[in-house]
Parts: C-alpha cells; sequence; structure tokens
C-alpha cells in the first residue's frame, strides 16, 4: 500500500503548549523568581564604573573642607565696598600676603583691606565676599598698594562655603544608582577609594541552529551570520549584568544539552533559537527536561515574539528567544530585561526632551551662552525646571539634575513661568512618587531612606524653609519641609500657613551655640553672659546663617538687632557653620545639636525647634504621603531618629 499521504516527522509542528498573554507569562515567569540583586562586593572606585550601588554612600567630609573662592580676586569685607561704581570707586588697603590653592591664610581681613586671591583659594577670617579681578584696579601709594573696587558685592559673593556641595553626614548617593562619571567624581570628591556594589548577574547566551555562523568566517547560502550573540550581549552589559557567550550550538541533542550543563553555574540562561518545537529546533526539547518547576509560558500573543518560551530552573530564569532577531530583541526586553534589572539592582535609563517652565526668575550673563542643570518636577500645569544652585564647582550636581536648559547667549533673564526645553542627562524622565522640597536635614535624610526601601521613589531639593514653603503653595512638591520661627508669637510653621496648606508634625531638634570646646570665652557660660561677650568683643567673630532660614530668624530674634562681629559673613547649612567654628575661620554660631556633636563642639542649648512638614491640602490622601506620615508613627523610626537627636514631642 502506497505512504504517499504519510507526513514526514521532520515536517511535523506541535502546536504551543497554550498562547497566553504577555502579562499572564510575566506573571508565570516571574512568581518563581526572586526579583532581588544576588549579593555584594567592594570594587575599587577605578572599576565601579558601570555598577549599581548595594548601599546608601554617607559622606564623612564636608565638600568643599573650607570656605573657597570661586574666582580670581580679592577677599575684602563687603561692607567696604557699598556704593562702588565705575565712577566713584572704593579704596581699600591692599595685604602683602596672597592666597593660593592649598594655602591656609595667615592674616585676618580687616575692615578696610583686602587680600590677592586665586580661585579655589581658602578664604581668610574676616572676609564675607570676593570681588573679582577684572572689576579692581591696584595703584600705589605712600602707604603702600591700594585696591580700588569698581562694582560693590554681597555678602557671600562669589563663595563656596565648606559644606555647600556635600555635608558631612550627607547621602552622597543612595542604594541602587547606577554609578557613571558623575557619580564616580561624587565618590572621590568624599575621599572614597571603593565601594559597595551589587554582583553582576552572569548570564550565558548560546545561539543555536545549523544555519548560524559567527561572524568574521566564510558564509555558505542558506546560512547567517549570528547577529543575536552580539545584540543580546550588549543588551545585558548595559542591564549591569555581564554576559558570558559560549558559542553556537548545531542541532544536537547532545551538543545542546552539554552545552546547558556548562551553562548551569550562570545567574541565568538565555538561548536564541529553537523555540518552534520542529525537529529541527531541539531548544524546546532540551529545556523541556528542566524542572522546578521548568517551563512555564510556551507561546505568547505578541508580534513579533510569539514563540518565546519562558522556563526556570531552582529559582534561575532560562529563556530560549526566538531566531528572528526582531523577534529575539522585543521578547528580550520585554521578559528578559526586567528580571536582569531586578538582580543587578539596576533602573532602567532613556533619553529625549521635554518642556518646563521655570519657577523663578533666572538672570544669565548677556554675551555667554549658558547651560543651566536643571531638576524637574510636576507642577499644577506642567513639569517645572528648578535650577540646580550649587555653582560651577559642585561634584553632585550632575548626579542629582534631570537635564539642562541652554540659555542664549542675548537672553539676560528668564521670568518666573517662562517656557523652556529640557535635554535629559542619557535618562527616560520618571516621575517621583514623593516630591520634597524645603530645608535640609539630617532625620529626613534618613526618613528619605526608609522611604526608597519601601519603594517610593523619591526627589529632594534643598531649598530652605521658605522655599520650600513656596513651592508647596505653587503645588510644585508634596511635601516641604520647613523650621520657621513667627517672630510674634513664637510659634514654628504653622503661622505661615495658607488655606491650601495642611501641616503634617515632625520632631523636634535642639538649635544652640556651637564653639570649641576649649574656648573659655562660652564653655560653661550662659546665654546672657555669651551675648554680653561677643557684642563687646570685635575679635570674636560669628558665622551666621543665610536670609530666608528658619535659623537666621531665630538668630536674629537672640540678638535683638544687634549685628557682632562676623555677622554679614552668612553660611546655607548647619554644617557649613559648625566647619567654620572647628577650623577657627569663626568662633561661634547657631546650629543643630546633633551637627554640634557630629563636628565634637561645644554646645549651649537655645531653642528647641519644631523641623514639620507642609503638604498640599489636596494631596494630603495620596498613597505616598500617607506612607510618609505611617513612616513618621512608627515605633522604631522615633527610636532611630531619637538616637539621631531628635524628638518627638509627648
Amino acid at each position: 500500500m502506497s505512504n504517499s499521504n504519510h507526513i514526514p516527522h521532520s515536517a511535523e509542528q506541535s502546536q504551543f503548549l497554550e498562547v497566553i498573554d504577555r502579562d499572564e507569562a510575566t506573571a508565570r515567569f516571574q512568581q518563581h523568581l526572586q526579583l532581588t540583586p544576588l549579593g555584594d562586593e567592594d570594587v575599587p572606585l577605578a572599576e565601579a564604573l558601570g555598577r549599581v550601588l548595594a548601599d546608601d554612600v554617607i559622606s564623612t567630609v564636608d565638600v568643599p573642607g573650607f570656605d573657597r573662592s570661586n574666582v580670581d580676586g580679592f577677599a575684602v569685607q563687603s561692607s567696604d565696598t557699598i556704593g562702588a561704581m565705575e565712577e566713584t570707586p572704593c579704596k581699600v588697603k591692599l595685604n602683602s600676603e596672597t592666597i593660593t590653592p592649598g594655602k591656609v591664610p595667615a592674616q585676618e581681613i580687616q575692615a578696610g583691606t583686602a587680600t590677592t586671591i586665586a580661585t579655589g583659594g581658602m578664604i581668610p577670617r574676616g572676609a564675607d565676599a570676593v570681588v573679582m579681578v577684572e572689576d579692581t584696579d591696584v595703584e600705589t601709594s605712600n602707604d603702600g598698594p591700594l585696591l580700588e573696587i569698581r562694582r560693590a558685592v554681597s555678602p557671600g559673593n562669589r563663595i563656596s562655603f565648606a559644606g555647600s556641595d556635600i555635608s558631612n553626614g550627607e547621602t552622597a548617593l543612595r542604594r541602587g544608582q547606577l554609578l557613571t562619571s558623575r557619580e564616580i567624581g561624587v565618590l572621590a570628591a568624599i575621599g572614597r577609594n571603593s565601594v559597595s556594589v551589587y554582583r553582576k548577574p552572569r548570564v550565558a547566551i548560546i545561539s543555536t541552529g545549523n544555519e548560524i555562523v559567527a561572524p568574521g568566517g566564510p558564509i555558505q547560502p542558506g546560512e547567517v551570520f549570528d547577529s543575536n550573540a552580539a545584540i543580546l550581549s550588549a543588551a545585558v552589559q548595559e542591564l549591569g549584568a555581564e554576559p558570558v557567550v559560549l558559542g553556537i550550538v548545531r542541532d544536537d541533542e547532545q551538543k545542546l544539552q552539554a552545552a546547558l550543563d556548562e551553562a548551569a553555574d550562570f545567574d541565568a540562561i538565555i538561548l536564541s533559537g529553537g523555540t518552534s518545537k520542529g525537529e529541527g529546533d531541539l531548544s524546546y526539547k532540551a529545556v523541556s527536561q528542566l524542572s522546578n518547576p521548568g517551563i512555564v509560558a510556551h507561546g505568547v500573543a505578541l508580534k513579533p515574539g510569539k514563540p518565546i518560551c519562558l522556563a526556570v530552573s531552582d529559582g534561575k530564569p532560562v529563556v530560549i528567544l526566538p531566531g528572528f532577531p526582531t523577534s529575539a530583541i522585543f521578547t528580550f526586553h520585554e521578559f528578559v530585561a526586567p528580571v536582569l534589572r531586578a538582580m543587578a539592582g539596576l533602573a532602567e535609563e532613556g533619553r529625549k526632551t521635554v518642556s518646563a517652565n521655570v519657577p523663578l526668575r533666572i538672570n544669565s550673563e548677556r554675551g555667554r551662552t549658558e547651560y543651566l542643570l536643571v531638576s524637574l518636577v510636576q507642577g499644577t500645569e506642567g513639569l517645572v525646571a528648578y535650577p540646580m544652585g550649587k555653582g560651577s564647582g559642585s561634584v553632585t550636581t550632575f548626579s542629582f539634575a534631570d537635564g539642562f536648559i541652554k540659555i542664549d547667549q542675548h537672553t539676560e533673564i528668564l521670568d518666573s513661568g517662562d517656557p523652556v526645553e529640557v535635554q535629559l542627562l542619557g535618562q527616560e524622565l520618571k516621575p517621583a512618587d514623593l516630591v520634597i522640597i524645603g530645608s535640609h536635614c539630617l532625620g529626613l535624610d534618613f526618613l528619605i531612606g526608609e522611604l526608597n526601601q519601601r519603594g517610593i521613589h523619591t526627589k529632594v531639593l534643598n531649598v530652605g524653609s521658605q522655599g520650600g514653603l513656596a513651592a508647596a503653595s505653587r503645588g510644585e512638591c508634596d511635601i516641604a519641609g520647613i523650621h520657621l520661627l513667627d517672630e510674634k508669637t513664637g510659634e514654628y510653621n504653622r503661622p505661615f500657613l495658607s488655606d491650601n496648606l495642611k501641616l503634617v508634625p515632625g520632631y523636634q531638634r535642639m538649635q544652640g551655640v556651637l564653639y570649641r570646646k576649649d574656648d573659655a570665652r562660652f564653655a560653661g557660660q550662659t546665654l546672657q553672659k555669651i551675648l554680653a561677650t561677643v557684642l563687646a568683643d570685635p575679635e570674636c567673630a560669628m558665622i551666621n546663617r543665610n536670609v530666608g532660614s528658619g535659623t537666621r530668624i531665630l538668630t536674629d530674634r537672640v540678638l535683638a538687632g544687634q549685628k557682632p562681629a562676623g555677622y554679614t559673613v552668612q553660611a546655607k547649612s548647619h554644617n557649613a557653620v559648625a566647619t567654620a567654628v572647628q577650623q577657627k575661620r569663626a568662633d561661634w554660631g547657631i546650629a543643630i545639636e546633633t551637627v554640634a556633636e557630629r563636628y565634637q563642639l561645644g554646645f549651649l542649648p537655645i531653642q528647641e525647634e519644631h523641623y514639620d512638614f507642609v503638604t498640599p491640602a489636596d494631596r494630603t490622601n495620596s498613597p505616598a504621603i500617607k506612607e510618609f506620615q505611617r513612616l513618621l508613627s512608627e515605633p522604631q523610626i522615633r527610636d532611630s531618629l531619637a538616637e539621631m537627636g531628635f524628638r518627638f514631642p509627648d
């Protein structure tokens, strides 16, 4: 009898086990996987590029470690430049000292004097500003050289204050961050020569098929170069994993099984080709021998990519991608990439340009094109681009910025609300679950770290209490940290709220006078005696806080309108105050007790202040804000904050 109706075995095609949708396939696949990093290891800084941080990086130093000049010029007391103009310059005596980078100033700036200083030079005691060399002339006189100043400067002009970039105790980088050149710069700036990173997942890549040949060799009709291995290897590297290409395996069941055995010690296995279950496609047959649980999906309702096969063996992902390159890379990014990202502790990145508005007036110098780094937050009418204001010497702005805007050389001013185009810094903009703008606090740093561990993606901009309050009023943030003292009532924070804001009680922290423990003018004295001393002694210099900060309001209240020596010298953080006192550039200042302890300084309590949080009233029911409030109420969290020196009212 004729056997002409017999179908050759090689032509038979079994149906897929079960064609399911993408979400179902993902769920089946991932439920058997532990989507967490695989462990951590310490690597030298030189080898850390492209790795993912396994722990928060806490700075143990201030950056900069001292008040330094941003320009070549002259260190002065700003009060000596009042009224200085081209037509009517001011004149001061030029000291003989020249301050270059790395040199500790030996001469104090007295009223009516100035000292030559280079970019990066340490600001001498008594100075509170730097005049650019372009705005001056030097002339001779019988009493020595005189400096002619043709432009007035205000306190703090052209000075980067100690700790204004990174403060001792500040979280410089957070667990889970990808280490690019920007983050490497941050680590180097704080003195780290090694860093703890997640171990890279090792991924075995196997190409299958008789028609596949390695690139670079001869090719015969019917054969194709193996592009999948190269594509997948690069894609695996982009995800923070380590690809190992095990080569091309012909359609031979024993050789394929040997390749799988060789790959058994890897963290993941990717095969390309051999998913359709025909006689010539043996990958499926080999993978079908796996167990616990083995194949979980074979056939997904995708175009391209229907024949993908997903398996798990003892917690290890084993995936057979379609042979066609387009299908292979598409299904890789749909199913494999999320798993490898989780195993490597890495988040996905992308690039694009977005439209935004600026929230405040921005001045630019006419005649020069300016590139301004910005951080993006969601406002009530679209994205808002906040300028990153730490200055050109900062190493952290690139790390925390989302992108930059270009200000044309003919543009002097961008007004509040003006539209801008933001070029993202090589990453896809991902909206934060919680935007926090306001006053910086080490306690808030701790809370943010806890939120990140709970899956709440945060964005933080430290702009001061009043800046945070304004941002909350405009709907540009979810939470603002503030500690503003109402001089009329003596009450913190609540008197400053408008009807569209709600107060979330935070914690209390002690403000007081910081001084060196061996300074007899302060040690063991009362506040009244200290005030009498500093007001009577012009050699006893204070370091003040910036206008608009909660601490400055308290300081002015304590001083009751009086201005002791150093009053105009302003620092922008508690840490900068402590650094100035510790380095003897000032003798005292007002800051929180936690910072005094960190810097081993003497501390005289003045007043316990309330560091609270403000939220827009229409967002109080958002999941992220509710989680933040729950965090504040947890006993373990409160105990940790108490150990840091913060207190919750009874």
